[in-house]
């Protein structure tokens, strides 16, 4: 079952003192690029959810956001009374002013105010990790989610160029006796007597040098095989990339081989549908 890089997880728990937000974001990308943000006194932890998140999420450009809400009473923020005063004092020095007016430019200085880093509650971080596992299961079910939609889409594309490349195998047979038509009738318009053995030799190199039966039978085992690796237990994108790889140059041959009008309008066909599927590939896990 294959799984999209693109999607979003988001989770809320209300603590005694705080609410704590976790909100998990992912796009595509070739590797695991992770960006974490949260406050300073959870940094210690950003370690372990840094490697929880590579294990459940392993690849994709992800943003890991832990937002906290004080609703409590308890601050770790205080106002440093002391150092206010002394403010308030040389600031009466300079200037006269309103004590209000006073305090509103003390409180801005360097240490009118500090705040105390708290030692993380081991309880409390239980339930905080729970949140981030739950966000971070509601990000796989909506990547799983995408992966079928993507999945569907796949389906559809490849069953389009396997009923195109039916059409060209149907008109192989046409193709090759226009081949051998025009051969005959370049050696009719030279108005010379030719050597019948010679020129089935050189129309037998001709048939074999324009013959796609590989690029047929190659192609159609890439089809299948592409369908095969989308119902895998795992999602890998970059397999499907490399089948498609090999897909596309399978038809490019074919195209270059086919030297029939028809043929090559089908082929310009095949290349618009892997190309759509080459597109959403990149979206993929």
């Amino acid at each position: 079952m294959i799984q999209s890089m693109t999607g979003y997880g988001k989770s809320v728990i209300q603590l005694p003192t705080k609410k704590i937000s976790i909100e998990v974001k992912s796009l595509n990308s070739k590797n695991l690029d992770l960006n974490t943000r949260m406050p300073s006194m959870y940094r210690e932890k950003e370690l372990s959810i840094r490697k929880l998140i590579a294990s459940k999420l392993v690849r994709g450009k992800v943003d890991f956001s832990l937002y906290m809400e004080i609703t409590g009473e308890e601050t770790s923020t205080q106002i440093n009374k002391t150092v206010v005063k002394q403010y308030i004092k040389q600031l009466r020095e300079v200037v006269d002013g309103d004590t209000t007016e006073l305090l509103k430019m003390a409180i801005r200085l360097p240490d009118a105010v500090t705040t105390e880093r708290d030692d993380i509650d081991e309880n409390e971080w239980k339930q905080i990790a729970e949140v981030i596992d739950n966000s971070l299961e509601k990000i796989q079910k909506y990547r799983l989610d995408e992966g079928k939609s993507l999945e569907a889409d796949f389906i559809n594309r490849v069953e389009n160029i396997s009923k195109l490349l039916d059409d060209v195998i149907a008109m192989d047979p046409d193709r090759i006796e226009g081949v051998r038509e025009r051969l005959n009738k370049g050696i009719s318009e030279i108005k010379e007597k030719v050597d019948e053995n010679r020129f089935e030799q050189e129309l037998v190199y001709y048939i074999e040098k324009f013959d796609i039966t590989e690029e047929k039978v190659r192609l159609k085992n890439h089809l299948d095989y592409f369908k095969k690796a989308l119902k895998s237990d795992d999602s890998n994108g970059k397999k499907l990339g490399f089948i498609s790889q090999e897909m596309g140059r399978e038809i490019n041959t074919i195209g270059s081989k086919s030297n029939y009008a028809p043929m090559q309008k089908l082929v310009v066909q095949m290349k618009d549908e892997l190309e759509k599927i080459k597109e959403q590939l990149l979206n993929v896990l």
